[in-house]
């Protein structure tokens, strides 16, 4: 008898009696204290269905009926005591509606208590089912059932749970039937199912005492309109569903239909069986895995282990890590490599619904490897079984029955009934399998797995203890796997290695996703946020990107995709769902503050968490050391001057998404009053704090001053990319507002503040930069005379200028001269006459562009004119030192222009200002180009290209990628430097910028010149002229 089998009748013999002595347990059984106390730690601690009185009796706790009770029908939701509330949330919950065919006319045909039977055999069944897998019955709606999956508690694995709950349900009634009393069961039970995923709210409904719990939105009535079309014993999802589940099961494409109620039709599946795969894992190997990225040194470690074993020294490696770090994509990568040299695999997996079942992994495997079919009889199964043994020597004579009884198959003809206690028969079956093993590894080297020991059933572990404890001399090389919350019970031994995964880094999850995407690239801002949000988990970074190339943000290009509009806030993809709250639910008790800290942001302090938490000190302290010690939160310090930091952006995403809308905007509201009052310095610091907090709160008017603080504070630091994203939400909110003449003066000064942002990390020749001056002039225009005018003005030229577009630059710049002329304000003069000189010196009137930069250099003052005063993308005192140099050399002064580099390095140097810093690399570059000096070329190159990565200007990485490539190519390296001119004239030209166009195509006829590509060289020389005369742009017409 198995373990199984005896639980099976302890448990229906204790729901019979209701009370049992372990003594009378030890004699009806033949049971010795061991297995006496497994039985006890199953129904006790794991079923909580029985508990220990006295140390003598065992007590039936659970919910079956006592003996010689009737089935109770189940009752509906009880009402909830009017002093209690649950409080709403929002959660994904996979839904199923279950309805019995036919019910209407059973009722005609069937006595009232012979269909009162009936409705108690159906919801019976049903139940059992349903609890097996941990659903939740929300409803008995007459002969209906509403289950839930994904509540009160959710599953990683929710969507796979309710849909083999719906298969089971029609397998089991196909049992059952129906009748009247003398003709019972004539008819078979048949039932109608529909199954969908999607968020709802779930919370109390109802007054007084008709409350109860249920999930409100279109996920459930999605559910019961997709009921309605299945056919009878059938079990139809949709397409949500059916891509959680997707591999996992055969399913027809039952194609659009048309919902009631629903406006647009829906795709919807009919599941007709599971499939051999046995995870989403299995799935993802049939599809084509992503390659294995960032993992050298482990899988090193791996074939290190790997060798040893081959030689004799067998080896257990226990690979550790959370879901989703890689260890099966691990596992998968070293078996490719052992069974291309003839290695020996053996597999097992834990499953999370079979925790309870004595050796399931033993016995799926033995399954697998016999190739068990569903329709074959036992005996068929005893036959494939014995077949197998002929070829091993480990047999003895009690093997065969004892592995019948594991597979539950009859025992062999002529074979003498087993007589061993439960105990000894285990112990034996144990023996069996090991020697199995074993003998399999004289044959050749074993590969053994065991994956996701955190699901092993006790029995399972106890044969893997005896199992290890045999390898150090045989050729079996052992892995391990599990969660952080899985704890090894074996000690330390010198063929025991531990290895924890841990996340990829940065340079690895852009690898990732360049793998996922096909090797194009993604907007930098889409691809920032999926490095912050998935804090280079691997089956994040896949999800997360699956999921934006699949939306419509993206539009797909011949080597990248482009955004379709605004980036919002990438969404948590339905695939991951269920698993965050998985790991928020484990910890329901206090998840109330994990909620807070969401809405406080992925890092927060203990004094700020304290302020705005009800709870007094002692108890907050306990939960958030709760949340520490499940590893969901990091801590630093400790209180009160602790800060805590959630360990994954999308955890902190999952608590804060499962608050109501309305609970969301109280908490942000009190932040933001508790900001204010008591955290003065941090308002002061962090503007975009208090910011994000107000608008989230819906106090959109309190918010603005805060976002536009904000976007100055980080443009003072170069940060840029922050700059534009603050200000951009400030420019949003604004669009709110009722249109006054306030309002239009307070755009005026956020669209003037956005422009040099938008220069710096888009370029001065990119949309935006138009979209943001253009609307300013407007602006300007509905205001009258203002200041404000000569910088909108000045960003045009420079946008016009950018594009090759110098006549339009031109007039510009001169508006801009006359205006500042008028004024004679000094910081006006100093933008006029550099706007002016820069452009003139494209035109190539070198002596009248010296006149006008040597101008602009007498007005300024680093001090009131730096690029913060001015409002400009980079120092003007910098510009035009560059152009005043440039101009300088064309005009036949080089040592004069030399001089002008090492004081624009210097000017950039003591403002810090990165973009302007840029600028002065520049001009030393070209000053080195000119003198035909590679290597210094290519090290300042170097130099602009560190600058652009690390501060994000895409504008000085394109130059400076053709810069280097110049250097390269007169240094000897011509096919390399010519091919890094081109991508960087490419990615130059998508940015919109096509100002020096000529310039650079001359540095590429000189690259080709020096290959000896002629041809190539001609085209260039002929595309270079063809700017010229199109744009006048005739600085570098003599050297063409």
């Amino acid at each position: 008898m198995t373990f199984d089998e005896l639980l099976d009748q302890v448990r229906a013999l204790l729901q019979s009696k209701g009370r049992v002595a372990y003594r009378a347990l030890k004699r009806r059984f033949e049971l010795d204290d061991e297995y006496l106390e497994d039985l006890k730690a199953e129904l006790i601690d794991a079923e909580h269905v029985a508990q220990d009185e006295d140390g003598k009796v065992l007590v039936w706790t659970g919910a079956s009926p006592g003996a010689g009770s009737e089935f109770q029908v189940p009752s509906p939701p009880q009402p909830l005591a009017s002093n209690t509330q649950s409080p709403a949330e929002r959660r994904q919950l996979t839904v199923m509606f279950c309805d019995l065919v036919g019910s209407t006319a059973l009722s005609e045909q069937l006595d009232p208590e012979d269909l009162r039977t009936v409705v108690r055999l159906y919801q019976e069944t049903c139940t059992a089912v349903i609890q097996r897998y941990a659903g939740h019955i929300a409803q008995h709606l007459g002969d209906g059932l509403l289950v839930y999956f994904g509540y009160p508690v959710a599953h990683e694995d929710d969507a796979q749970r309710g849909v083999r709950t719906g298969l089971e349900i029609v397998q089991a009634l196909r049992g059952q039937g129906t009748g009247d009393r003398k003709q019972a069961r004539q008819q078979p039970l048949q039932v109608r199912i529909g199954i969908h995923t999607g968020v709802v709210v779930i919370g109390e409904i109802g007054r007084g005492e008709k409350r109860e719990m249920l999930a409100l939105g279109e996920t459930p009535n999605i559910a019961a309109r997709v009921q309605g079309l299945a056919e009878p014993d059938t079990v139809v999802i949709s397409a949500v569903t059916y891509r959680l589940v997707h591999g996992l099961f055969a399913c027809q494409d039952l194609g659009p239909q048309t919902l009631k109620g629903i406006s647009v039709p829906l795709s919807l599946y009919r599941v007709i069986e599971e499939s051999v795969a046995r995870s989403r894992f299995e799935v993802a190997i049939g599809a084509g895995l992503t390659p294995l990225v960032g993992r050298g040194e482990e899988l090193g470690l791996l074939q290190r282990r790997w060798t040893q074993a081959k030689e004799g020294a067998g080896q257990v490696v226990l690979l550790s890590g959370e879901a989703g770090i890689g260890k099966s994509r691990l596992v998968q990568a070293l078996k490719e490599q052992v069974l291309a040299v003839g290695a020996t695999r053996i597999e097992f997996r834990c499953s999370p619904y079979h925790q309870n079942s004595a050796f399931y992994p033993i016995t799926e495997h033995l399954r697998q490897l016999l190739q068990f079919g569903h329709q074959e009889t036992p005996q068929a199964k005893l036959a494939k079984l014995q077949h197998a043994l002929v070829a091993y020597r480990f047999p003895q004579a009690d093997t065969l029955p004892l592995l019948a009884t594991l597979l539950s198959l009859p025992q062999p003809e002529g074979s003498p009934p087993l007589t061993l206690s439960p105990q000894k028969q285990k112990q034996k079956t144990q023996e069996a399998l090991v020697a199995w093993i074993m003998e399999e590894a004289e044959k050749s080297a074993v590969y053994c797995v065991w994956e996701d020991l955190h699901w092993a059933d006790p029995s399972t572990l106890e044969l893997l203890t005896l199992f290890l404890e045999q390898i150090p001399t045989t050729r079996i090389f052992t892995m391990l796997t599990f969660r952080p919350d899985f704890t090894p019970p074996w000690s330390a031994r010198s063929y025991l290695t531990q290895l924890t995964l841990s996340r990829l880094g940065r340079p690895h999850v852009e690898a990732m996703v360049e793998e996922v995407t096909g090797g194009k690239a993604l907007p930098l801002e889409v691809l920032q946020q999926i490095v912050a949000k998935t804090d280079g988990v691997p089956l994040f970074v896949e999800e997360l990107t699956k999921m934006v190339v699949e939306s419509s943000l993206l539009r797909e290009g011949e080597h990248r995709y482009e955004l379709t509009g605004p980036l919002p806030p990438l969404a948590i993809p339905s695939t991951l769902q269920d698993s965050l709250m998985a790991r928020l639910d484990r910890l329901a008790p206090v998840r109330e503050i994990a909620q807070v800290g969401a809405v406080l942001g992925r890092e927060f302090s203990y004094e700020l968490i304290h302020a705005v938490s009800p709870l007094d000190e002692a108890t907050l302290q306990q939960e958030l050391h709760q949340f520490v010690e499940a590893e969901l939160i990091y801590q630093r310090g400790l209180p009160p001057q602790a800060t805590y930091l959630f360990k994954h952006a999308l955890i902190q995403d999952t608590a804060y998404q499962s608050l109501l809308k309305s609970k969301r905007q109280q908490l942000h509201q009190q932040i933001a009053q508790v900001l204010v009052h008591r955290f003065p310095e941090t308002v002061e610091t962090q503007p975009e704090l208090l910011a994000h907090h107000y608008t989230e709160a819906g106090l959109k008017e309190q918010a603005i001053p805060y976002w536009q603080q904000a976007g100055q504070r980080a443009s003072q630091r170069s940060a840029n990319a922050e700059a534009v994203s603050h200000l951009t939400n400030a420019l949003d909110i604004l669009k709110t507002l009722p249109d006054t003449p306030e309002r239009t003066q307070q755009e005026l000064t956020l669209q003037i503040t956005m422009g040099p942002q938008l220069i710096v990390t888009k370029g001065n020749g990119a949309p935006e930069v138009e979209k943001t001056y253009d609307r300013a002039l407007e602006l300007c225009r509905r205001i009258g005379e203002t200041p404000q005018l000569l910088p909108v003005l000045f960003g045009l030229r420079g946008f016009y200028g950018a594009r090759a577009e110098y006549k339009t630059a031109r007039k510009l710049a001169e508006q801009c001269l006359t205006l500042a002329q008028s004024v004679q304000d000094p910081a006006f003069l100093v933008l006029a006459h550099l706007g002016l000189g820069v452009i003139l010196f494209f035109f190539g009137e070198f002596a009248l562009a010296r006149k006008h930069l040597e101008q602009g250099i007498t007005f300024y003052d680093p001090q009131q004119h730096n690029p913060h005063a001015s409002r400009t993308a980079q120092d003007p005192g910098v510009v035009c030192l560059t152009y005043m140099a440039w101009s300088l050399w064309h005009l036949g002064y080089p040592e004069q222009a030399m001089k002008r580099a090492p004081e624009a390095f210097a000017l950039a140097q003591e403002l810090s200002h990165s973009s302007s810093s840029a600028w002065a690399v520049n001009l030393a570059t070209k000053v080195h180009l000119w003198r035909r000096e590679g290597p210094a070329v290519q090290e300042q190159a170097e130099v602009m290209l560190r600058i652009a990565t690390e501060q994000e200007m895409p504008y000085w990485s394109t130059e400076g990628t053709m810069l280097r490539g110049w250097a390269l190519a007169e240094q000897g390296q011509e096919e390399e430097g010519i091919a890094q001119m081109h991508r960087g004239f490419t990615a130059w030209r998508d940015m919109g910028t096509r100002v020096a166009s000529s310039y650079f195509l001359a540095l590429l006829v000189e690259a080709y010149g020096r290959r000896g590509q002629i041809q190539e060289g001609f085209n260039a020389l002929t595309e270079a002229f063809a700017v010229v005369h199109r744009t006048e742009e005739r600085m570098c017409e003599a050297e063409l």
